[in-house]
């Protein structure tokens, strides 16, 4: 998931106040070092040394999906099965699954507490202590592979503490966060190639001249072996779904259970990772890639924001937020012309909107500008409509939109630009029974 961790939790958590008082040690919510996470994870005796074999995940777009990739395969392989990833949608819990389970609220709780002892009023952001309680808990835990998302960037974020991974993905990278990793490709792509240490094997997919210069130049100074899509291994569609290739021979697969065309890369760069890690898998668990979910990654909703449109309508949640989402998702909604489709776009404040929204106008029939009241940092519907050329009208609010949806030509909804309001939307799912320790 292309992370920016939230600022809070859910004020009805049971750690809500240990976050709160933690937030009150360091006055930047994102100031990306790793000199305050070593010091604590020293503290606290090392627990990111005593991890299972862990893969690690960096790129601007598709972290999330890749990571759901990993673990479909390694759990089909019926391997036990950590990771971390960022940010929550609904509930931090989301971000610490341990041996297949999301992580309780009393173990989650009594963890945070420990830290903030061990830490005793030391400058660290929240973000470093999540990714340091990740650790402690997969340390205590017994598993066999270990799943690690970079939060932001990658070479200072807090997760690249791990000394030798057994292998990490780079996916899409294109511009986002540019105040924190640079604006240009090249820059971003040295922030994301931070992560490979010397003869750790890195898979990457297809990428922009320029930032595959920069992983080629820096994986050749670390000593990294680097499996590009395209000359060390491939993944292309077949007679009954995928064909991926590499040194060790060919694996027929089926479609990836993530929609969009854009995830046969994402299930590439897991299974060629997995295949260069040196875990022993058996060529039957590669067909994992057909069972993962990921949630507000191109989900179907079916619960009562869905209900809000006629029977024969379909609603849709994405949580794509930058250039890269846009142009990935415009490639899905190439297969959709069929039907009309209306966009409901709410997006985070900084972004660059346009630059999202331009590879998606062409296919709407309506834009719907909105801002759910417990939005985090809700872009304006003025600044929203402007970045839509003027073709959104005000929402102003999911709800509101829909139901004015409802009384256009039925087609197909999507709602996409921020993974906060994708979180928003699916608040009000859960009154429905949905459940994100399904995902």
């Amino acid at each position: 998931m292309s992370a920016v961790p939230k600022p809070d939790i859910e004020a009805d958590h049971p750690a809500a106040e240990i976050i709160q008082r933690l937030h009150g040690l360091y006055p930047k919510l994102i100031d990306l070092s790793l000199g305050r996470i070593e010091r604590l994870l020293a503290a606290l005796g090392h627990p990111e040394r005593r991890l299972p074999p862990v893969i690690h995940v960096a790129g601007t777009n598709g972290k999330g999906s890749t990571c759901a990739f990993l673990r479909a395969i390694a759990e089909a392989a019926g391997l036990r099965v950590h990771v971390t990833t960022s940010p929550h949608l609904v509930r931090v819990n989301e971000r610490f699954r341990i041996a297949g389970e999301l992580v309780s609220d009393r173990e989650l709780t009594d963890t945070l507490l420990e830290i903030e002892a061990v830490n005793a009023g030391a400058p660290i952001t929240v973000f470093e202590v999540l990714s340091a309680a990740g650790y402690l808990l997969f340390a205590r835990h017994p598993a066999e592979l270990c799943i690690v998302e970079v939060g932001l960037g990658g070479r200072f974020d807090a997760t690249n503490v791990i000394a030798a991974p057994a292998a990490c993905g780079i996916t899409s990278i294109s511009f986002d966060h540019q105040e924190f990793l640079g604006d240009t490709l090249g820059k971003i792509a040295w922030e994301k190639a931070g992560i490979m240490k010397p003869g750790r094997p890195v898979a990457t997919g297809f990428q922009r001249p320029e930032a595959m210069l920069v992983l080629q130049d820096h994986a050749a100074e670390t000593g990294a072996p680097l499996l590009c899509r395209g000359l060390d291994w491939d993944i292309e569609p077949g007679p009954d779904g995928l064909v991926f290739t590499d040194g060790a021979g060919s694996l027929r697969l089926p479609a990836p259970s993530l929609p969009g065309p854009h995830q046969i890369e994402n299930a590439g760069i897991a299974i060629a990772s997995l295949r260069a890690s040196g875990l022993a898998l058996p060529a039957a668990a590669f067909a994992g890639i057909g069972r993962a979910t990921w949630p507000a990654r191109l989900q179907r909703l079916h619960g009562n924001l869905a209900a809000l449109l006629p029977p024969e309508a379909e609603l849709w949640l994405d949580g794509g937020h930058n250039e890269g989402a846009g142009i990935a998702l415009a490639g899905m909604l190439e297969a959709w012309r069929d039907r009309p489709l209306h966009l409901v776009v709410g997006m985070k404040q900084g972004k660059h909107a346009q630059a999202f929204l331009a590879p998606l106008l062409p296919f709407a029939s309506s834009v719907w500008a909105v801002a759910e009241p417990g939005q985090h940092g809700a872009m304006s519907l003025d600044a929203l409509r402007e970045a839509a050329a003027g073709q959104a009208r005000p929402g102003p609010t999911v709800r509101a939109a829909l139901r004015e949806i409802a009384k256009l030509p039925p087609g197909r909804v999507l709602i996409c630009g921020s993974l906060y309001l994708a979180g928003e939307v699916l608040r009000q799912e859960a009154t429905v029974g949905y459940s994100l320790a399904d995902a």
